[in-house]
C-alpha cells in the first residue's frame, strides 16, 4: 500500500504545510487551513496515481516532422458559445465553466447538451447537485429534451467512469467538479484534493477516450475559482459566466483557450425560456439611448468583435470631505486618475464633485480604448452640456493630457457607420491612417484631451 502522510492544505489556493497555521502563507486567506490525508502516489503518476500521457513514451523528434491535422470541431448549437471556444467543441477538450450562483450555468450546458445530441450524438450530463427530476423539469422549460441525451444523478467517480463506458458519450457534462468525490482520497467533496484529484482523472478519460468534457466550477465570493490553481492549469479552457442575477444580459469570456482567442466574448439575454443569443448587441444596448448631457458613446472591441456601448457620467457638487467615486462597471482607479488629468490639464475645477460612472446594460469595459469617452462624459456633466448628435467617442488618454491611438480603429468606425452613426472623435494618428479610407461618416481627430472636448461640445 502506498505510505499516507497528513497536511494541511489551503482550501482556497491549495498551499500546504506540514503544520497548522492560522493564516495562509499562500493567499493570505484566514483559518483557511484543513487536515487532510495524502497518499503518495508512485513515481511516473499524475496527481491521483493517474497517468495523464496520452500513450506509450515515444522518443523525442524535430518539431518539423511532427504531424499535424485540422481539428474537428462540433457546435453546441449557440454561436455566441461557439464563438468563445474558438468555433466550437474539439473532442478530447476539457472546458471549464465558471460563474456565480444562478447566473445560469446549468442552462447553458444544459441546452447545450441538447443541441449536441439533436445532432446524433450521445451525450452524458452528470449532476451532483440535483436530482434527475430537477434537471428533467429545466429541460421541459429550456426545450432540451433529445434521445441521446442521458443524465444521472452520481457523485462517485468510480460510478461515472462506468457510466462512461456504457454510454460511450461523444459530449460529457460534470454538473458541477466541487461535488465530485474519489473513495480513494481521504478528504471530503469540494476540498483541494478531491477538485484536484478528479480534475485530473477527468482529463485522462476526455484525452484517451476522446470525449469532450464541460465541467461546471464554483466561484468564492470574491468572484474567484473556488478550489485550487491548479484546476485552471489543467484544463484546456476557462470561461468565465459574468452577470447579475436580476439582471437581464450575461456576458461569457475566456480567459484560457488553448484551441482559441482569449479575447472573444459572448453575450446572451436571460428569458423565461432561458439564455437567449445576442448577435447584434451593438443594437440592443443603444436601443435606448438617451442625449443628455454626461452620455457617451464608446466603441469597444472584444476578440474579433466591435461593440457600442453607453457610458454614462453623473458629476454633481457636495458638501461632503473627501467626495464619492463611484463606478460599477469601470475600475475606479482608472476614474480617479482621468479626473485628475482633467484637472491637472483642461483646469476642470472637478475635484470637490461627486463622481458616478455606469455603462449601459452591465458591460465591464476594461480596454485603454475607453479613456476619453470616459473622460468626454465626465466633463459633459460637470458643464451640464450635450454632445454632438451621433456622435462615437474613443482613444487613449496619457497622464500628459494627450490622445494616443488605439488599434482596430477601422472596425470600431465601421460598426458605427452600420448603426447609424454621423461622425466619430478619435486620435489624431488613427484619423491619419483611416481618413482616406472611411466614406459617409465624419471624422474628427484630437491630439489633446482639450482639443476632443472641444470636438465633443462645439458650442461651449
Amino acid at each position: 500500500m502506498a505510505k499516507k502522510k497528513t497536511r494541511y492544505v489551503c482550501q482556497q489556493c491549495g498551499y500546504d504545510t506540514v503544520q497548522w497555521l492560522g493564516k495562509c502563507p499562500g493567499c493570505g486567506a484566514w483559518n483557511t487551513m484543513v487536515e487532510e490525508v495524502i497518499a503518495e502516489t508512485p513515481k511516473g503518476l499524475g496527481a491521483g496515481g493517474v497517468r495523464l500521457g496520452l500513450g506509450d513514451a515515444e522518443a523525442p523528434k524535430p518539431i518539423g516532422d511532427v504531424v499535424t491535422e485540422d481539428l474537428p470541431r462540433f457546435s453546441t448549437g449557440s454561436p455566441e458559445l461557439d464563438r468563445v471556444l474558438g468555433g466550437g467543441v474539439i473532442p478530447g477538450s476539457m472546458v471549464l465553466i465558471v460563474g456565480d450562483p444562478g447566473v445560469g450555468k446549468s442552462s447553458l450546458t444544459l441546452a447545450a447538451c441538447a443541441a449536441v445530441a439533436r445532432q446524433k450524438k450521445r451525450v452524458l450530463y452528470v449532476t451532483g447537485e440535483e436530482s434527475t427530476r430537477q434537471v428533467r423539469m429545466r429541460a421541459d422549460r429550456l426545450d432540451a429534451i433529445a434521445e441521446t441525451l442521458y443524465v444521472v444523478s452520481e457523485t462517485n467517480l468510480d460510478t461515472i467512469k462506468t457510466h462512461i463506458e456504457n454510454v460511450k458519450p461523444e459530449l460529457l457534462v460534470i454538473d458541477s467538479i466541487q461535488t465530485m468525490l474519489r473513495p480513494e482520497v481521504a478528504s471530503a467533496p469540494g476540498s483541494v484534493s478531491q477538485v484536484r484529484e478528479c480534475a485530473a482523472e477527468l482529463l485522462r478519460i476526455a484525452k484517451t477516450e476522446g470525449i469532450a468534457a464541460f465541467v461546471i466550477g464554483h466561484v468564492t465570493k470574491e468572484g474567484n475559482l473556488a478550489g485550487p490553481r491548479v484546476l485552471e492549469h489543467i484544463v484546456d479552457t476557462v470561461l468565465y459566466f459574468e452577470g447579475e442575477r436580476n439582471a437581464e444580459y450575461r456576458v461569457l469570456r475566456a480567459v484560457k483557450n488553448r484551441f482559441g482567442s482569449t479575447n472573444e466574448l459572448g453575450l446572451f439575454e436571460m428569458r423565461e425560456s432561458g439564455l437567449v443569443d445576442v448577435p447584434d448587441a451593438s443594437k440592443l444596448f443603444l436601443s435606448d439611448r438617451s442625449d443628455e448631457s454626461g452620455t457617451v458613446i464608446v466603441p469597444t472591441v472584444e476578440g474579433t468583435r466591435p461593440l457600442l456601448v453607453e457610458v454614462q457620467a453623473l458629476v454633481a457638487p457636495t458638501p461632503f470631505v473627501p467626495p464619492r467615486r463611484t463606478s460599477d462597471a469601470v475600475d475606479i482607479k482608472r476614474i480617479q486618475l482621468l479626473l485628475a488629468v482633467l484637472e491637472k490639464r483642461v483646469h476642470l475645477q472637478i475635484g470637490a464633485c461627486d463622481v458616478y460612472v455606469k455603462v449601459a446594460g452591465g458591460i465591464h469595459i476594461d480596454e485603454p480604448a475607453a479613456d476619453l469617452a470616459l473622460c468626454v462624459a465626465m466633463a459633459s456633466s460637470f458643464a451640464n452640456r450635450q454632445l454632438r448628435e451621433k456622435t462615437i467617442v474613443f482613444g487613449e488618454v496619457g497622464l500628459g493630457g494627450e490622445v494616443r491611438a488605439v488599434s482596430q480603429a477601422e472596425l470600431r468606425v465601421h460598426e458605427a457607420k452600420r448603426l447609424g452613426f454621423t461622425s466619430a472623435i478619435l486620435p489624431q494618428k488613427n484619423y491619419e491612417q483611416i481618413a482616406q479610407e472611411m466614406q459617409g461618416i465624419a471624422l474628427y481627430g484630437a491630439a489633446t484631451l482639450g482639443e476632443a472636448l472641444r470636438l465633443a461640445m462645439p458650442r461651449g
